[in-house]
């Protein structure tokens, strides 16, 4: 076994490194992984500019991955070398007042891999063996690393209690496509996607968009959702893009007695201003969701083997891991990207679609 590796490490922001660094060495708690892909995340140009987690650099980002185990701890089980995995990046204490009920995203001692400690823009990672998923062997690994971000829209769609019949209006084509698949699946109608990006938009479309809004081109984005929903305004709003404007946008989209769906991340001292007179009144309910974990590992699991969620439209391109840092920036430069990929064992990007 080698026993060092290249890795892309933020420094310090704004400064990527290529370097070669130890293969990390497990306990018996632990599993070593080869990283096969990562799927490039909006979490890791912040990383990368220092706006998230720069007090955790330097730092190996990376979190949505598949690979193949090579090492297991001695108290792993049901796991053994070869297997196709992923893991379930949100790492907690087990036993403060937060995880026994459930809400380990809360836990003082909450960590993410790739985030908080390093990740998966390496040749090979390590992580707790319960946290490891095993990918079903009709699921390629291109799939496999798109399990965290599905887990994600899962976990929103759970928060929120989307039923069926109800309308969900969703601003954002990015991961909102996803959204849109996952409220067609859970019986919502109708299903309003709103950008400004055709490419998307059509995407949109084709992942269970009933309705498409583009904003440049229409002069008041909430009157469209009203006119969508007989003048009330949606049962759930759904933002996915993280600013200010757009959230204050999707709460005057939501109906009284509806609910907002707080997704999209924003800066960490953006304040958004909010009337509680139309919360009290209106009995409007906001629900926030950070990141899958748990089931929603096991239910993105199905949905992708099982073909409910086809994702392969939205997959751009796949890139050597020494370009991760012009894939980052290519990202926030070309708007009809979508999902980008970064593997450490090409040598040349490939287009995916």
């Amino acid at each position: 076994m080698q026993k060092t590796m290249k890795a892309a490490v933020v420094e310090k922001p704004n400064v990527m490194v290529m370097k070669e660094v130890p293969v990390p060495e497990i306990n018996d708690d632990e599993v070593l992984i080869k990283v096969k892909f990562t799927g490039i995340c909006g979490t890791d140009y912040s990383i990368f500019t220092g706006k998230y987690s720069s007090d955790k650099l330097p730092l190996i980002p990376g979190h949505e991955f598949s690979g193949t185990l090579v090492k297991a701890g001695k108290n792993a089980r049901n796991l053994k070398e070869g297997d196709k995995v992923t893991a379930d990046i949100n790492m907690s204490c087990g036993h403060c007042f937060y995880c026994r009920r459930g809400q380990k995203l809360m836990c003082p001692e909450f960590s993410q891999l790739g985030i908080h400690i390093n990740g998966t823009y390496a040749e090979y990672v390590k992580a707790p063996w319960g946290q490891v998923h095993r990918l079903p062997d009709s699921m390629d690994f291109m799939i496999g690393a798109f399990i965290e971000p599905t887990s994600c829209i899962i976990h929103s769609a759970k928060a929120m209690n989307l039923s069926i019949g109800s309308s969900v209006a969703i601003l954002g084509a990015g991961l909102g496509v996803l959204h849109a698949a996952v409220a067609k699946h859970r019986g919502a109608a109708p299903v309003i996607v709103l950008a400004r990006n055709p490419k998307k938009l059509a995407l949109a479309k084709e992942f269970g968009a009933d309705y498409t809004i583009n904003v440049k081109e229409v002069k008041d984005p909430v009157a469209e959702v009203r006119k969508l929903t007989e003048g009330r305004g949606a049962d759930y709003v759904v933002e996915s893009v993280g600013t200010i404007a757009t959230y204050e946008q999707a709460f005057s989209m939501v109906r009284p007695g509806g609910t907002l769906a707080a997704f999209g991340i924003t800066a960490g001292d953006d304040v958004m201003r909010l009337k509680p007179f139309d919360v009290v009144l209106g009995e409007r309910t906001i629900v926030g969701s950070c990141a899958g974990f748990g089931t929603d590992w096991n239910d993105a699991i199905a949905l992708l083997q099982y073909g409910r969620i086809k994702p392969k439209p939205l997959f751009s391109l796949v890139v050597p891991l020494e370009e991760l840092e012009s894939a980052l920036k290519e990202l926030k430069t070309n708007p009809n990207l979508t999902k980008v990929f970064v593997s450490s064992e090409i040598s040349k990007r490939e287009v995916l679609s």
